[in-house]
């Protein structure tokens, strides 16, 4: 993971902008496992910090990112259906045991897992192509869709700029205290996603996550 580290991104956003955080949400949004959401933190501080990019153009990149790739992926999830998606996910990163717990929980939450799973790890790779591969309808997946990429974008982008530049008022050793404080709740986002995400595979084997 050292390759996705914040200092990593930072440096890929000076050298490719808007367009990187556009690509890198929009292909994690059709399924692909990549950080996505850190990415969008990243930009948003470092356009909060340096003023070397506008906020409001990295927040609609990523909610543009967010609104294609999901619409991408719910054609994908529409043609394939989900059993194709069991035998062949392993060869996308896509392994039956992170199916399995989307299906359950898409199951019974429908049109909430394509509203609010953006702001859930798991389910952000995979709600677009449950809705598709389940026979959703597109328009009223298409609304449920768009209302939670532009929130999600909304919430992390304007959030973390406003961190972003509150750093740059600041001054010696607050300065870099509020730094380090920016990396660690990236690094906290990340870990909890990823300890949430163990527990609902572990409640999925047990049958409990429609519970």
């Amino acid at each position: 993971m050292s390759f996705f580290s914040l200092h990593h991104l930072t440096e890929l956003l000076h050298d490719y902008g808007y367009g990187l955080v556009g690509l890198v949400v929009g292909l994690e949004a059709m399924g692909l496992p990549l950080p996505g959401e850190s990415l969008v933190i990243a930009a948003a501080l470092y356009a909060g910090s340096t003023h070397q990019l506008s906020i409001p153009f990295v927040v609609a990149a990523a909610a543009a990112g967010a609104i294609i790739g999901d619409n991408i992926g719910y054609l994908i999830g529409r043609m394939i259906g989900l059993r194709l998606l069991r035998r062949y996910g392993r060869y996308v990163l896509l392994p039956p045991e992170r199916l399995e717990v989307g299906r359950r929980l898409f199951a019974k939450h429908g049109g909430k897992v394509v509203l609010f799973g953006r702001f859930i790890a798991i389910l952000r790779t995979l709600a677009a192509l449950l809705a598709g591969a389940n026979g959703m309808p597109w328009p009223r997946f298409l609304i449920a869709n768009a209302v939670g990429g532009i929130a999600w974008a909304c919430l992390y982008g304007f959030g973390a700029y406003a961190l972003g530049k509150e750093i740059t008022r600041l001054q010696g050793p607050f300065a870099i205290a509020a730094g380090v404080v920016a990396v660690v709740v990236v690094a906290a986002m990340v870990i909890y996603t990823r300890r949430k995400e163990r527990r609902l595979t572990e409640a999925s084997k047990q049958g409990k996550v429609a519970d």
